[in-house]
């Protein structure tokens, strides 16, 4: 049937283009689907060595889409390290993701190099992954500038930003009250949003400050 070899077919192109995913949130979301169908395919035609292959494809996606899932806000899994604006190894994440991280700030890099500028610097990290970075400048007056908070392409399916702004009494420990966004990177408004950001006046963003009690 012409309707099966196309079901066989989207099973296999999909499993191919997962190969090709850097987020990891999307592979896992595609090879699912696409294991699915061909273990259909298969069983359809009675080739069960790959039929039971790609069902246990199917139940390990399924696994780590649903840890995944219940680890996206585990701030055991997560952590948040402070670290100098000029650590060593906070330059070298940032030199060498220029390109991306550059798309993702929200003061131009003409105006604030890579960590210059910023008095509070963080590194959000997966075990011994780094997976995020967040710079703040204090612009005086109990204001903080996000200077950058960006996530590695294989994690931008979730939040690991949100970590660092979770308990604000770090920055309540630097004497800010709020935190601006000047400007929204673009596919940022949905994450400002939830992590606690409200539109202000034009394009920039505010967040209060509050220590814990």
């Amino acid at each position: 049937m012409v309707w099966l070899e196309v079901v066989g077919w989207v099973g296999s192109v999909l499993v191919v283009l997962s190969l090709m995913q850097a987020r990891v949130w999307r592979f896992r979301v595609m090879n699912l689907v696409g294991s699915l169908l061909a273990t259909a395919y298969n069983a359809v035609f009675g080739i069960w060595a790959f039929a039971a292959m790609n069902g246990a494809i199917s139940l390990i996606n399924v696994y780590w889409l649903l840890r995944l899932r219940r680890e996206r806000g585990d701030a055991a899994v997560y952590a948040v390290v402070e670290v100098a604006p000029d650590d060593a190894y906070l330059r070298h994440v940032l030199a060498v993701h220029a390109d991306d991280v550059g798309r993702h700030r929200t003061v131009p890099a003409r105006d604030v190099g890579p960590g210059a500028g910023a008095e509070l610097a963080f590194l959000v990290v997966r075990g011994d992954e780094t997976v995020g970075v967040v710079l703040v400048r204090d612009a005086g007056d109990g204001t903080g500038v996000v200077l950058l908070d960006w996530v590695t392409p294989r994690f931008r399916d979730f939040t690991p930003g949100e970590f660092v702004y979770r308990d604000s009494d770090v920055f309540a420990a630097h004497g800010l009250r709020r935190l601006v966004v000047p400007t929204a990177p673009p596919g940022s408004v949905a994450y400002l949003e939830r992590v606690g950001f409200r539109r202000a006046a034009g394009e920039t963003w505010e967040r209060p400050v509050l220590a814990a009690a």
